[in-house]
């Protein structure tokens, strides 16, 4: 028995040991805490509590040539309530008023609101969801409703602000105007002008927001106001005009559908300054539908084709080699190099015809005998003389991913081989972008002078002109002003001549020149495959804007020379360009007084109206330009010189109503 007393003291002994231990270890680790480590621990309580969430500034916003929205970073806010934050009297006496005020909003019951609201309050909820992404006049709306309206402290009132990228034109330009976009790994994703201009003008500077924890990630601002305001970034104002980019973009989009092609691009560019005006890239779906897919205006390096045939021409006639005179016989229209055949798209070729005709007719006989007879014994000096016109050089562009010019050059011993010759005098063997082709040809416009094409004119904070940009020389002379003329002279033709390859886009009201091209492409996978084109530019005479369609891959059965496929474009495009060039700049006198008296200003005041004036006696090329400024959608039926009226005079219109024609 005292074995069994002792056994159980020295138990008690031990317990009570152990638990004085305890006790020592817990004063000892509080006095501890609280007066050597208690900073440390606060301080990290705090980090885990509060922090200063960052508020993005938003991006500038992008301006057409004129002021108007491209891309604006429009403030979003998303609305929660705080359940616990109001006392019960301000709680009881406004909770169904504010229910009633959310219920009328959202087009629900007002007991869901209310019974939703008092649950939260309930359930202890300090960041119950209200709203998301609302606008700023909703924003306003509910800030006013009852409970709200007394703040956050007093009301439980949470906004959260936040910024998207909102472009009022749609998916036009897309590609050109561009983005900046993050993939799950932090990668950036820069197209267009957004993404080149981003980093340094359009971002701006974060703003901070101080915040406390409340749970499950989630932040809740604890001060009404931003410990640091964002600041906003920078405006770009761009070269594009909205108006010839909706015509561009819709010109190209309906020869795309019609040959169900595969992609395309125009860029129209103002010849002087090489302010790019409208660049239009559209690519297909899967479905069958088109869309901004890539910029391949600028990205995009192909075999030019016969639109290259200008740069061939061009230096042969200022190495004068050969005079417009010459006469070229091409044969049958077929030539053989190495086993390999040139062919004229015309079957028997054009027999014996001037070196200005070869150009005009677009014979691939005639110039590869000019370039390969001139200059097979040195070819050194036709692919230098091409070098020296800056053809083989990038633009420097802005916009990332431009695509790189390719020219085999001579001294190449192991790519150089005895097609490259006669193959670049036709536009094969190298590769071009269509905005490099088109930067030659504007030169040519602007009487040799190279520019480069320009997308930004400034970059302005609100009135304040933070850079600006002006037009960059690349070449102050690409050849002589006598070959300018000659070739000037033979892009005219090539349009106006019968003979010419695009006399089928010829108008006796306004003047255009250019150069037709079609180029097989992929030829080395399948036979069939075509890039259709065009590039010129107008007025013929004191051209003011230089263009290029390119279109890929059309369906030959449909069509698949550029005359058809692309030139009617670039048509359509000057055509409604010059509806809005004052008429002085291409009529004498005589012709400008006539021109100008077909369009009184009662017909013109009538549509300012959207009144259907009478324009029976007005002649068609003069009608359509004033109903399509108007608004409205022009119908031509039938065949004729006189216009018949379908569309009563003094009927009320609509924008975008159609407006049929009648012609007899």
């Amino acid at each position: 028995m005292s074995i069994t007393k002792k056994n159980i003291t020295n138990r008690l002994y031990i317990i009570s040991f152990l638990l004085i231990l305890i006790v020592f270890s817990i004063v000892f680790k509080i006095i501890d805490i609280q007066f050597f480590k208690g900073d440390f621990y606060i301080s990290i309580s705090e980090k885990r509590e509060f922090k200063n969430i960052e508020i993005p500034a938003n991006r500038g916003n992008i301006y057409s040539d004129n002021g108007k929205l491209l891309a604006s970073s429009v403030p979003k806010y998303d609305i929660r309530f705080d359940a616990l934050a109001p006392t019960n009297i301000n709680f009881d006496n406004n909770i169904d008023l504010l229910a009633a005020e959310l219920a009328n909003y959202f087009g629900e019951s007002p007991e869901k609101y209310s019974n939703k609201l008092r649950q939260a309050r309930k359930d202890k909820n300090r960041y119950l969801l209200i709203a998301r992404n609302l606008g700023y006049l909703d924003f306003i709306k509910f800030k006013s409703f009852p409970l709200f309206k007394l703040g956050g402290f007093r009301g439980g009132f949470i906004s959260e602000q936040f910024t998207k990228r909102d472009y009022p034109i749609g998916g036009i330009a897309q590609r050109t105007v561009g983005y900046e976009r993050y993939d799950d790994f932090g990668n950036a994703m820069r197209p267009g002008l957004d993404g080149a201009f981003g980093p340094k003008y359009l971002k701006g500077e974060n703003g901070s927001r101080f915040s406390q924890k409340i749970g499950q990630g989630q932040w809740k601002p604890v001060l009404d106001y931003n410990e640091k305001e964002p600041r906003d970034g920078y405006d770009l104002h761009t070269t594009l005009n909205i108006e010839i980019q909706d015509v561009a973009h819709h010109a190209l989009l309906k020869q795309l559908e019609f040959y169900e092609a595969e992609h395309g691009s125009v860029v129209v560019m103002e010849t002087q300054t090489g302010e790019i005006k409208a660049i239009s890239n559209l690519g297909r779906t899967l479905e069958g539908k088109y869309y901004e897919k890539l910029n391949y205006a600028v990205g995009e390096s192909h075999e030019p084709g016969s639109t290259f045939k200008l740069m061939a021409m061009v230096r042969a006639l200022e190495d004068k080699v050969i005079d417009t005179s010459d006469i070229i016989d091409t044969k049958s229209g077929i030539l053989s190099f190495y086993g390999r055949k040139v062919r004229d798209s015309k079957k028997g070729g054009y027999g014996k015809i001037s070196a200005a005709r070869a150009f005009e007719v677009s014979s691939n006989t005639a110039l590869v005998q000019i370039i390969n007879d001139s200059y097979k014994e040195y070819p050194e000096r036709f692919v230098d003389g091409l070098f020296e016109m800056k053809i083989n050089e990038s633009l420097g562009l802005p916009i990332l991913g431009e695509g790189e010019p390719l020219f085999t050059h001579p001294t190449d011993k192991i790519n150089w081989d005895g097609l490259d010759l006669p193959w670049m005098a036709f536009g094969y063997g190298i590769s071009l972008t269509p905005l490099q082709t088109l930067t030659f040809y504007n030169a040519i416009a602007n009487d040799g002078v190279m520019v480069k094409p320009r997308f930004i004119k400034e970059v302005k904070y609100f009135d304040q002109i933070i850079e600006k940009f002006e037009t960059e020389i690349i070449s102050e002379s690409v050849c002589s002003i006598e070959t300018v003329d000659i070739v000037k002279n033979m892009m005219k033709n090539v349009v106006e001549k019968e003979h010419g390859t695009a006399h089928n886009i010829y108008s006796k009201d306004f003047s255009m020149a250019g150069k037709t091209g079609t180029c097989q492409t992929e030829y080395w996978k399948s036979s069939g495959l075509y890039i259709s084109s065009f590039a010129g530019y107008f007025p013929a005479e004191n051209p003011k804007y230089s263009c290029i369609v390119v279109i890929h891959k059309p369906d030959k059965k449909k069509g698949y020379y550029g005359n058809i496929v692309a030139a009617p474009v670039f048509k359509e495009i000057a055509q409604k360009i010059y509806s809005n060039i004052p008429k002085t700049e291409f009529y004498n006198s005589k012709e400008f007084s006539l021109k100008e008296n077909k369009i009184n200003q009662k017909s013109i005041s009538d549509l300012e109206n959207m009144i259907m004036p009478d324009i029976s006696s007005y002649e068609l090329m003069d009608i359509i330009p004033i109903l399509e400024n108007a608004g409205c959608k022009v119908e031509i039926q039938g065949k004729g010189n006189k216009v018949r009226q379908l569309v009563k005079p003094g009927t009320k219109l609509k924008k975008g109503q159609k407006i049929k024609i009648k012609l007899i």
